[in-house]
């Protein structure tokens, strides 16, 4: 379905849009357990009839602010709550021109990753109510805001039903949201460098989601199928996903303290252990610490410790836009290189060689060509390579039927060209069976997995290696793609091999960075679209960044602390940039107006005025240095009151809290 065809066909006849591919009938819901659930008079309603003034997005609200509905589809949501952390994918996935004022017809439409390309998913905006008129899936805390629910729409469109969202990963919906490649790491063996991957995954293009333990549950009497929620005693939900949204290495009066933050998807039901919202330990920290971290509200995002996140999560699933996330070889361009292939019973579908059946050889090969790469930091003789299979189900319902329990075997060998002769090596024949019994594979653990996507990361000698993917089973049909990604390689045997490069910024890696040294590093950066500006941050302004930004009062910045100032500076520039109609390299009054509620941010005339006056020159004009100093303070002093605030309206400080707060930072 061609959206702008539609959008335009529905304008021109004066008509809205009525989507027969995925109707307003029970038949998209599905024909399961769901349906038992739904109210008795069910109806479909647009937003124009469920509120007088809908609106497709709001810009301007920091938390996801969604509710799930009667699918039990909490992976769906954790997913889009990681997916908010960077807003230009969460643009690529929910296109932001699209409202329910300007050239409305009654059609939308969103982008997913889709088993190797991205397709657009259109719909229309019919949507399922109770009779009091409330949404019976996803819907927004704000009644008016109709985003979540069409997205949800679309989703259920692209895999069948809404039934068909019932059981799911939270990798997987990470995956369909970014074409990312996924990581899972098994906490309770999990690597001891856990917290490095951590703290790469949350400053890199990454996002994250986890999973409690399944707990003791109790099945439902009237729904079988459906198995009830249960509340620990902790706080935690048994069995649920939630999103990782942050990371923190805190100073207690005994030493660091390593944190993490999540966010139930539900928007409520917190832990209650330690570093919870009502926590003791809030204490052991400095009172700008505790203040600009800890949060006093049931909103479902809260702290805990890592030690305690190894124990109660089982599952750490990390999307990795970046597939160096394991090697800290950052900074560097990425190949990616993607093949789709077929099981094909008396074919191509071998099985795995546990079955001892002769037949491994007639699974497909990949001949992959890993190559050295001369700038890089580590060895030459070790090259990064991420290998990803997933498999695709022949059924347009993504629940019909069980994922096959599929993998990988990668071979290479010192004397592996001397079983690749010119024919071998020219054309498309496979390696014979020989060549697999007499070598072992370089994976020789490799655990079948009955899941979407099976990923692995490997440190490979450069030279030339066989892929060889495969059920378990022989005889089993599936299509499925490989991905490849590496600093450099070649798939000889690829016709149609697409190539794409990912670029990564490196930053300083200094442990603790002054003012003297931020100023530094400041002014000698290449900032992208200010090569004809010379960029002057003074000392005074790099003490006053430090300051907002020292939570815990060393008079330096850690690099974890240094990495949020960068991201916060590249969108500031993104924002001068847009405000800067003049191109002048300075805002105006009425520019720096627009640049603020470009931000999302509400400030008053009279308060934009004052600030002009502070941090402008004579002129009120402010130059990009003094707009960065501006909004960081704005940004802190913004979330300190929404931290500590129990009503909205105020705030109660004690005088030592106080005067931390106002006179350093």
């Amino acid at each position: 379905q061609n959206y702008q065809a539609l959008l335009e066909s529905c304008l021109k006849n004066k008509c809205l849009f009525i989507d027969d591919n995925f109707p307003a009938h029970i038949s998209s819901i599905g024909t399961g357990p769901l349906l038992k659930k739904l109210p008795r008079n069910l109806q479909w309603k647009r937003p124009h009839a469920l509120h007088k003034s809908p609106v497709f997005y709001a810009a301007n609200r920091k938390q996801l602010d969604l509710c799930q509905g009667l699918v039990e589809n909490c992976w769906f949501l954790a997913a889009l709550e990681a997916l908010t952390f960077h807003q230009d994918i969460l643009a690529a996935v929910v296109p932001q021109n699209q409202s329910f004022e300007r050239k409305y017809a009654g059609i939308f439409h969103f982008r997913f990753w889709h088993f190797g390309e991205w397709v657009d998913v259109v719909v229309d905006d019919l949507l399922p109510v109770n009779e009091a008129g409330e949404l019976v899936f996803v819907s927004s805390v704000y009644k008016n805001v109709f985003w979540g629910a069409l997205l949800e729409k679309a989703y259920a469109k692209l895999y069948g039903s809404y039934e068909d969202l019932q059981i799911g990963q939270v990798s997987e919906a990470l995956v369909d949201f970014t074409g990312g490649v996924n990581t899972r790491i098994k906490l309770a063996e999990a690597p001891p460098d856990l917290w490095g991957i951590l703290t790469r995954a949350t400053y890199s293009r990454s996002l994250m989601g986890c999973q409690t333990h399944l707990g003791v549950y109790f099945p439902s009497v009237s729904l079988p199928f459906i198995q009830t929620t249960k509340v620990l005693k902790n706080g935690l939900v048994a069995g649920h996903a939630y999103t990782v949204t942050g990371i923190r290495k805190v100073t207690c009066q005994y030493g660091p303290e390593n944190l993490v933050r999540l966010r139930n998807p539900w928007g409520k039901i917190e832990w209650k252990g330690d570093w919870s919202d009502s926590s003791y330990k809030w204490e052991l920290l400095s009172p700008k610490e505790k203040i600009l971290l800890r949060k006093k509200k049931e909103d479902g995002e809260f702290w805990m410790s890592l030690r305690d996140f190894r124990i109660h999560f089982v599952d750490l699933m990390i999307c990795k836009l970046t597939p160096d996330l394991m090697s800290q070889e950052d900074g560097k361009k990425w190949m990616y290189s993607l093949k789709s292939g077929r099981w094909v019973k008396g074919s191509t579908a071998g099985g795995s060689l546990g079955f001892c059946n002769g037949n491994f050889w007639m699974n497909p090969q990949y001949w992959l060509n890993v190559l050295p790469v001369e700038d890089s930091k580590k060895n030459l003789n070790s090259c990064n390579v991420v290998i990803s299979l997933m498999q695709k189900h022949s059924s347009k319902h993504r629940n019909r039927a069980p994922h096959l329990f599929i993998g990988f075997l990668l071979y290479k060998n010192t004397r592996l060209l001397s079983f690749f002769p010119e024919q071998y090596q020219e054309s498309n024949r496979k390696l014979p069976p020989a060549f697999f019994t007499r070598h072992q594979p370089v994976n020789k653990h490799q655990v079948f997995l009955d899941e979407r996507e099976v990923t692995h990361d490997f440190h490979l000698e450069p030279g030339v290696y066989v892929i060889v993917p495969s059920t378990l089973e022989p005889q089993q049909e599936s299509e499925f793609i490989l991905r490849v990604f590496s600093r450099k390689h070649v798939l000889r045997t690829l016709k149609k091999n697409k190539k794409q490069e990912l670029k990564f910024s490196s930053i300083s890696q200094n442990p603790e960075i002054n003012a003297v040294q931020l100023q530094k590093i400041l002014n000698n950066i290449s900032w992208r679209n200010f090569q004809s500006f010379r960029l002057n941050f003074s000392l005074d302004s790099c003490q006053g960044i430090l300051a907002l930004l020292d939570l815990n009062a060393t008079g330096t910045l850690s690099i974890q602390e240094f990495r949020v100032l960068w991201k916060r500076l590249l969108f500031y520039l993104e924002v001068f940039q847009k405000g800067d109609t003049s191109r002048s390299g300075k805002l105006d009054l009425v520019e720096l107006h627009a640049a603020v509620q470009e931000t999302g941010i509400s400030l008053s005339n009279e308060v934009c005025n004052l600030m002009a006056i502070r941090y402008g020159d004579p002129d009120l004009q402010i130059s990009f240095e003094s707009f960065v100093c501006f909004m960081l303070r704005v940004e802190i002093m913004g979330e300190a009151f929404r931290n500590l605030t129990q009503d909205g309206k105020g705030i109660y400080l004690r005088e030592s809290e106080w005067m931390m707060m106002t006179l350093y930072s």
